[in-house]
């Protein structure tokens, strides 16, 4: 077992990518890395990121969960053979998706309450 790996892209990850990029990029995870999980920005982040980075597919014995989340979660981001416009466009667009569901009205309560539920995390910088 990899003490670095879950599921699916953590939160945690996200501030450990804004120098992989250009300014645009950066602006976007200056935005977002401090943000509560719950926000739709940062579960919109998340979903992008699990897309790029395919971790549906990740299983405990690959390579990529050996690495743990957050290395290759940098490696996808650091691999996009987009420039920064297209990366952003994905964030929308996943923005647009993750508006769509949770504004839905039949969401099974555990959804909801996770969404409305006020997180507070310390702010490390």
């Amino acid at each position: 077992m990899y003490p670095d790996s879950e599921i699916l892209f953590p939160p945690r990850c996200i501030q450990q990518l804004r120098d992989l990029r250009g300014p645009q990029w950066q602006e976007l995870i200056r935005g977002i890395a401090y943000l509560s999980p719950n926000q739709e920005e940062v579960l919109a982040f998340g979903l992008m990121m699990i897309k790029l980075g395919s971790c549906l597919t990740c299983d405990l014995d690959s390579y990529r969960a050996s690495l743990g989340c957050c290395t290759c979660a940098r490696r996808t981001i650091s691999g996009f053979k987009g420039d920064d416009t297209a990366l952003i466009e994905l964030y929308q667009k996943a923005l647009v998706d993750v508006h769509e569901y949770v504004t839905r009205t039949d969401l099974p309560l555990s959804v909801e309450l996770l969404i409305t539920e006020q997180l507070t995390y310390p702010v490390r910088r």
